[in-house]
């Protein structure tokens, strides 16, 4: 399966450290957003992987990248597993790149890619989300095989939130899977058509890529994959299945200082200390 990442935007969320920094590099723990979001298509079978980068992204492409004067110097200090840990790293998959030229919205980014998946189903899996069981992708591929079309993540959201994300409606066909009757871009809370929005991993069949090009611009000025999604359903059917996973939008601070100690405290080495730090802060 091949993957579509787009991870050209620009972080304001995250300003001022997302100035010259991106927010896809910002680390969780001690490995950069992207990482984990590229390990996370390669353990869902993503054998070929399309970045969508822009301007002053260069330090993503770097990290995937060889980088020999530091792996001589990890060689010579015989730190063999730190060595190992950055050769890992650009040997985890097949990484493409292609930029998008100004920043025109996630369903632009994604028609960046259209080349790339030659007219085969493909995952979209947003830059900044981390999902750090790596199990929503498999949930993702297991409906796409036993209903067909499109299928997105979603998940429950408190109803004063909603304005922030794409929401959809749908009829429920089994616990936890939904077949899409509409999909709405940021709604106001009171126009909501539920409280389920969708989470930055996507399964979408070739057609989507059809249907992006003549997609007129939509809210805030840009293309959006939301609004391609509902034509979409004019011509084929379009599920959403419920996160069991717990995930991470790390292009907020909030989240992402979650995911930090979240996974920190997965860490045998880490756990305890944090821990009584934790508490000691908390007094």
């Amino acid at each position: 399966m091949k993957v579509i990442i787009p991870a050209a935007g620009l972080g304001t969320r995250f300003l001022p450290v997302t100035k010259s920094q991106p927010k896809e590099m910002l680390p969780v723990v001690d490995k950069p957003v992207i990482q984990y979001v590229v390990e996370e298509a390669v353990a869902a079978g993503g054998d070929e992987i399309l970045l969508v980068t822009g301007r002053g992204k260069r330090a993503i492409e770097d990290h995937f990248d060889r980088s020999i004067e530091l792996e001589e110097l990890l060689e010579t200090s015989g730190n063999t597993q730190k060595l190992r840990d950055v050769r890992l790293i650009s040997d985890l998959a097949e990484v493409f790149y292609v930029r998008q030229k100004k920043p025109r919205g996630l369903g632009h980014a994604v028609a960046c890619g259209a080349p790339f998946t030659a007219g085969d189903p493909f995952f979209v899996m947003l830059g900044d989300v981390i999902v750090p069981d790596n199990g929503c992708l498999p949930r993702l591929t297991e409906v796409y095989e036993r209903y067909g079309g499109s299928v997105i993540a979603v998940e429950e959201v408190e109803p004063e939130l909603v304005s922030r994300y794409g929401v959809i409606a749908g009829t429920e066909v089994e616990p936890g899977i939904y077949k899409l009757t509409d999909l709405v871009e940021k709604p106001p809370a009171n126009e909501a058509p539920s409280n389920l929005a969708i989470f930055g991993r996507y399964l979408l069949t070739p057609r989507v890529m059809e249907l992006l090009p003549n997609t007129p611009p939509g809210r805030g000025g840009e293309i959006q994959l939301t609004d391609a999604l509902r034509t979409l359903l004019h011509d084929e059917d379009v599920y959403a299945v419920t996160m069991t996973s717990r995930g991470y939008d790390t292009g907020n601070v909030r989240s992402w200082l979650e995911a930090n100690v979240a996974l920190a405290l997965e860490r045998e080495e880490l756990a305890e200390v944090l821990r009584a730090n934790l508490r000691e802060m908390c007094r």
